[in-house]
């Protein structure tokens, strides 16, 4: 008889994260990474993980955060103070950032 246990697909590799601007604590700088490999681990479409981490980061932090996520994209953002980063996971960028 076969074995009644679910086979769930293998987790997806943690993605190594290469900062490349940050205006942040180290530990938060830790921590949005970790949440940013999260969202990329249960999330296909960009639109969703940068929904996911903006949302963590309100409910965590506090609001307002924004997040976003892409491979092509340009910006020029004005944030609070220490609440700023943009790191690339794999080919993914991600700038994540709070404004009052």
């Amino acid at each position: 008889m076969a074995d009644a246990k679910s086979t769930s697909p293998a987790p997806r590799e943690k993605l190594e994260a290469q900062v490349k601007s940050a205006d942040m604590t180290d530990d938060m700088q830790q921590e949005s990474i970790e949440v940013a490999q999260e969202a990329m681990a249960k999330f296909t479409i960009e639109k969703d993980i940068a929904q996911h981490i903006k949302r963590t980061f309100d409910e965590r932090k506090g609001p307002t955060w924004h997040c976003i996520v892409g491979r092509n994209f340009g910006s020029f953002v004005t944030h609070e103070t220490k609440h700023f980063i943009y790191f690339y996971l794999g080919h993914c960028a991600i700038l994540l950032f709070k404004t009052q």
